[in-house]
């Protein structure tokens, strides 16, 4: 099943744009191979304020320009996960409105340090001011906003779901221009195809992702991510049949065609799904570098 990726390389950055009567999206000037063509921070209207979900990085101008076309005062600031391009400019948008900050927790310290950088890469300066949990909802009067776990791209990652429209804000768990990275030791693939689950339970309406066009039929392209998430995951088991192999190497056999700036992505992924058979039992590593098969 290929999975219906939703383009939209004309998405402007510093325009405000109106999604619905409650969301409008303005996109940072941080274009590249891994957040598109930005960062998309979300304003919800609410009652007696204005709430922003991912305020992208710390880029002054952008951070000014949330603040200057809040349709009122900016008292929420809400964050899918920490890594840069999403919490970077919370403590600017922070220090210039006042308003408080919300997320799982700080940026996770593994004993393995942390991912390799991705474009702007982990966020170990944020620190929410309140701590959510799943199913925590939001304190915002005249708003519905409930915080959702989806750990497995990072584990600290929430979604954020709007009653009032049955709207799903999916940070980088769920994206309609290209599949999630999955990157150790910060990523983990296990848990990522079990909140592929947590959203197959769901019937959101909508999914915001923070980076490129709303999904606008999300159980069918869930769907279609769990499938191609699968199909990998057969490729890679299936490239160590014939002896081991390094990680390059198994990206060459499962990757045919990839560009080479995309290769650095492919090999976390590729250890993402090792890591999660070497917990079952059915890959080994070896100290030279190399995987294989055990005899489970």
């Amino acid at each position: 099943m290929s999975v219906p990726f939703v383009h939209a390389p004309d998405l402007q950055p510093g325009v405000s744009e109106s999604l619905s009567e409650r969301i409008t999206r303005i996109i940072a000037p941080n274009p590249g191979p891994f957040t598109y063509t930005g960062s998309g921070t979300y304003l919800l209207k609410a009652a007696d304020q204005t709430v922003v979900i991912d305020p992208g990085p710390d880029d002054q101008g952008h951070i000014e320009l949330l603040a200057a076309m809040a349709p009122l005062p900016i008292r929420t600031i809400l964050i899918t996960h920490t890594h840069a391009d999403h919490s970077g400019g919370a403590h600017r948008l922070k220090e210039l409105t006042g308003a408080a900050t919300f997320g799982y927790g700080p940026h996770p310290s593994p004993p393995g340090g942390a991912a390799p950088a991705l474009d702007e890469g982990a966020d170990f300066g944020f620190t929410p001011d309140e701590l959510l949990k799943d199913g925590a909802i939001v304190p915002i009067d005249g708003l519905m906003v409930t915080a959702l776990h989806t750990p497995g791209h990072i584990s600290n990652h929430l979604c954020f779901h709007l009653a009032e429209e049955n709207a799903l804000f999916t940070g980088d768990h769920m994206m309609g221009w290209a599949t999630t990275v999955v990157a150790p030791p910060d990523g983990d693939m296990s848990l990522y195809m079990s909140s592929l689950d947590i959203l197959l339970s769901r019937d959101d309406a909508i999914y915001y992702p923070t980076h490129g066009a709303p999904i606008t039929d999300p159980r069918p392209f869930v769907e279609a991510v769990k499938a191609h998430r699968l199909g990998r995951d057969h490729a890679v088991m299936g490239a160590l049949a014939d002896g081991p192999k390094t990680i390059p190497d198994i990206v060459d056999d499962v990757y045919v065609g990839l560009s080479p700036t995309l290769k650095m992505a492919a090999g976390l992924n590729v250890l993402a799904h090792l890591e999660m058979h070497e917990a079952k039992g059915d890959v080994a590593r070896g100290e030279d570098g190399l995987f294989s098969l055990t005899d489970r």
